[in-house]
């Protein structure tokens, strides 16, 4: 069976480290974690010009997450809070890429970052900081390694990631300070945190338009491979 051509986008660092000059990056499980649930990933750069043309050649999408957060001039908010860090052409690439693939209804899987950039796309709005914004919140920026999990997620019944995943409940690493803030026409809440937080979204109008707050790509629960493996499996029809 062939597989799907799934477009992953890229990070982006100012010079220093790797190079002396402007660098792209992505970790490695990202792609590993779409290879072996039957995709062919592909680094998308930073180039809203061409967001069309990448989509000419895609099966699917993949927005990643990142040490960084989306202008909230990107849904109305006058105010930045003191934490808030912007890549702003990243930004604007992945929003350009995002609404093209929606318009498209070609499957879209976001991924922290990810999940809400695709909030703020589909008109929702983030809280900016949650220690701030939510009382006795848990440590969404989880003190233990990635690749463990920082907290349980509730999972909605009747949604489609309930559907895919099939349990309440999820174990679900957790390195974050945003989050979707409401539910706005056409999108569902499907999991929450333990302390109320918003941890997966999804938009029934399409035919797969799925985010989740936490990162599947790291197989932390069975959960995330079934997540993984609708999502190519929806890239294939």
């Amino acid at each position: 069976m062939k597989r799907p051509l799934i477009g992953v986008t890229l990070d982006s660092e100012k010079p220093g480290g790797y190079s002396k000059f402007p660098w792209y990056a992505l970790r490695q499980n990202y792609c590993d974690a779409v290879a072996a649930a039957g995709g062919l990933p592909v680094a998308l750069p930073h180039d809203p010009d061409r967001a069309s043309a990448y989509l000419d050649q895609l099966d699917g999408l993949v927005v990643t997450g990142g040490a960084f957060d989306v202008d909230p001039s990107f849904y109305g908010d006058g105010e930045r809070h003191a934490t808030v860090e912007t890549k702003d052409r990243r930004t604007a690439f992945e929003f350009a890429i995002a609404r093209g693939a929606l318009d498209r209804d070609m499957p879209v899987l976001g991924i922290c970052g990810g999940q809400q950039l695709l909030h703020v796309v589909l008109g929702g709005r983030l809280i900016q900081h949650i220690p701030d914004a939510i009382p006795d919140a848990l440590a969404h920026e989880q003190p233990n390694p990635r690749d463990q999990a920082g907290h349980s997620v509730t999972v909605k019944p009747g949604t489609r990631l309930h559907a895919i995943v099939g349990t309440d409940t999820l174990a679900v690493n957790s390195a974050h300070h945003q989050a979707a803030r409401d539910e706005p026409a056409g999108v569902i809440v499907n999991a929450r945190a333990p302390d109320g937080v918003i941890e997966g979204i999804e938009a029934p109008a399409y035919t797969f338009c799925v985010g989740v707050q936490w990162h599947p790509e790291f197989h932390i629960s069975g959960g995330d491979r079934l997540l993984l493996e609708a999502f190519v499996a929806a890239c294939r029809k």
